[in-house]
């Protein structure tokens, strides 16, 4: 069998394991929530149903939605009360829009408690009905009676009674005053209301409150004509009912959810998203077990509201990336008031100020970033102040827009990072950052290449005491540093020139560019910045920053590569072609080490999961992580650690 022939069949034995276990998690999390107090949050049963969805979008657990307890009688639905489309960010309701484009779209709040359906017969309630599987559940209008929001008899503005026959469809919820008063012992408003509705004594249903938000005459001719009447028509029947928002684009409404997201914790009730759908009144859809005309726009866990207090700089080499720091919040489970704001472009275009409302998400990411600003009148907004020289040497900074950054090849804070990043990229581990710092701030290594003209002697200050070095004492620890530079002389391209600490040019973009047939440094120095955006992964801005890492560094460049260092020819082996991105803990070696086991032979390391990456490799391979969901998705093959070194050839 072929090396690269990898065990199919464990890899699918591993799949049918993973969907089989989250197939049974949220089988069990219907079961809790629908029977009783949920034992998980909806953002956490939403990442269990959406990995699910990527790894077998036919499952049968997808087209169901749960069932009820046997404590109560089973009734019909009127109204089908399916599970909706759900988007979980901005990118996945754009990609929505682009097959649902509507002249407006009206906005409601998705209420975050449990389902019921009101069926009246002539303005008279007859029964009051859960969720259930969708279409039964029970029948709890004993219990439905004592809660706030039930209208028993429909009654119009005359006082006369309302001659309707069909659903009105609504969310129990538990507001947070009550949550606080009577019930501070539970998880969530959710969890107590869902568990209190459907107590067979029916106590604690007073404390419920019903928010309609649908309705369908079975009889009659309708009372309302579309959905703006129908939310309409609920309040003038006297119910409570969500309010609307009509938005004219899907920017629009990305931008209306900042702001719910914003205002949200002021609401005396839960919500957990919004709700999209068109003003029409669409029957055909609305009964159909998923509804394609409307979509549930969730909130995220990794998404949150603050305000913008300062911007501070980081440096990064010569390089100055601004960083917000805003009220704290809170994002999947941690607290942050930090996140990077890229460059100077990035603040233009957010049009971020001191002061700003910003939308801060950390979406698999493990830094936090700001996606976007909630433009609102009446704010106190400052301009962010930027830095003008260099802190280091005093050079006046240069803004390019998509960097700030400092321009003189010899400042001290640059050559530091430069010389940082040859070691890493040379392998040379014995020698340290402490001592690299020492010898720069020293004036002793100004270069590059004044690393290979260090001897011991040069070195032994640095590890022995004067009083040892009268006594004419040798130093172990300088040899060895000594020796460590000098085994270092042979690189491969993508190393040799990483080295140099282009901003952005890592080992993975100067592959890319010997893949395109740029494969000496003759011809990388020739490269212009057409050639380079022509190459698969490139785009104008990095293109730039290439062409101008290479003219600045192209004498020390040609310099070593024709005294110094030897430059390995590229190399070929098992490995040719395939890329790998390790991820998590490895067990019997050290990543680096991982690393330099693909690229002696012949493959390429990412950094995270692309198209074009051949393996993720990871010690747990069925875990829900961003990196394995999307390897899923994108059919990339998943090995252990121990199937990586089985194909090494260990």
């Amino acid at each position: 069998m072929d090396l690269f022939d990898v065990d199919q069949a464990a890899l699918e034995s591993d799949k049918t394991k993973r969907i089989s276990e989250l197939a049974s998690l949220i089988k069990r999390y219907q079961a809790s929530y629908y029977n009783g107090e949920g034992e998980i949050s909806d953002a956490e049963f939403d990442k269990l149903w959406d990995e699910l969805k990527i790894l077998d979008p036919q499952n049968e657990i997808l087209q169901k939605v749960g069932s009820d307890s046997g404590n109560f009688a089973k009734l019909n639905h009127i109204m089908p009360m399916g599970s909706q489309e759900k988007a979980a960010n901005p990118e996945q309701f754009y990609e929505w829009t682009k097959k649902h484009v509507y002249d407006e779209y009206l906005v409601e709040y998705k209420l975050d408690g449990a389902s019921l359906e009101l069926q009246y017969e002539h303005g008279v309630l007859l029964h009051a009905v859960t969720r259930g599987d969708g279409s039964i559940g029970d029948d709890i209008t004993v219990n439905a009676k004592k809660m706030k929001g039930i209208l028993p008899v429909l009654y119009n503005s005359d006082g006369a009674v309302i001659d309707f026959t069909g659903g009105v469809r609504g969310e129990v919820i538990m507001t947070h005053q009550i949550h606080r008063q009577y019930y501070s012992d539970k998880a969530n408003c959710r969890n107590a209301a869902n568990g209190l509705m459907k107590r067979k004594d029916g106590k604690g249903s007073e404390h419920l409150t019903l928010i309609t938000y649908d309705a369908l005459a079975t009889s009659g001719d309708s009372p309302f004509k579309d959905e703006e009447s129908k939310i309409l028509w609920l309040k003038m029947c006297g119910f409570n009912s969500v309010d609307i928002e009509f938005c004219k684009s899907p920017e629009a409404v990305v931008d209306y959810r900042a702001h719910v997201m914003d205002i949200r914790k002021n609401l005396d009730y839960d919500i957990d998203g919004l709700v999209i759908k068109e003003r029409v009144i669409n029957q055909e859809d609305a009964f159909r077990a998923r509804p394609d005309r409307q979509i549930a726009f969730k909130f995220s866990l990794e998404e949150a509201v603050s305000v913008l207090r300062k911007v501070e700089w980081s440096i990064n080499g010569g390089t100055y990336t601004p960083v917000a720091i805003f009220d704290e919040v809170e994002l999947n489970g941690t607290r942050v008031q930090r996140a990077s704001l890229a460059n100077p472009d990035t603040m233009k275009n957010l049009g971020v100020n001191i002061g700003s409302k910003v939308v801060v998400v950390k979406r698999g990411e493990i830094i936090p970033k700001i996606e976007r600003v909630i433009h609102e009148q009446n704010l106190t907004e400052t301009p962010v102040i930027f830095p003008c020289k260099c802190e280091t040497c005093g050079t006046e900074l240069k803004n390019e827009g998509s960097r700030l950054f400092c321009p003189n090849k010899s400042c001290k804070k640059r050559v530091i990072h430069q010389v940082l990043k040859w070691v890493q990229c040379a392998d040379i581990r014995d020698l340290g950052e402490t001592l690299v710092l020492s010898l720069c701030n020293d004036n002793v290594v100004k270069s590059i290449t004044d690393l290979y003209s260090l001897t011991v002697e040069n070195l032994t200050p640095y590890f022995l005491t004067q009083e040892s070095m009268a006594q004419d004492k040798k130093s172990l620890g300088a040899e060895k540093v000594f020796n460590s530079i000098q085994s270092h002389r042979n690189l491969s391209l993508a190393s040799f020139v990483a080295g140099f600490d282009i901003e952005g040019i890592g080992e993975t973009y100067v592959e890319k560019l010997i893949s395109a047939g740029y494969n000496t440094l003759d011809k990388l120095l020739s490269l212009t910045q057409e050639q380079v955006v022509s190459v698969y992964g490139f785009a104008d801005t990095m293109a730039q920053i290439a062409i101008e890492g290479f003219e600045e560094n192209a004498q020390e460049m040609d310099y070593l590569a024709q005294n110094v260092i030897s430059i390995k020819s590229e190399s070929t082996g098992i490995f040719t072609g395939k890329s790998f991105c390790f991820t998590g803990e490895l067990v019997t070696m050290k990543r680096a080490d991982a690393e330099k086991m693909v690229k002696e032979r012949g493959g390429s390391c990412k950094s995270s999961v692309t198209k074009d990456l051949s393996y993720l490799v990871t010690n747990d391979t069925s875990s829900g992580s961003s990196k394995n969901i999307k390897a899923a998705k994108l059919g990339i093959p998943v090995i252990d650690e121990k199937k990586f070194i089985e194909m090494c050839g260990k």
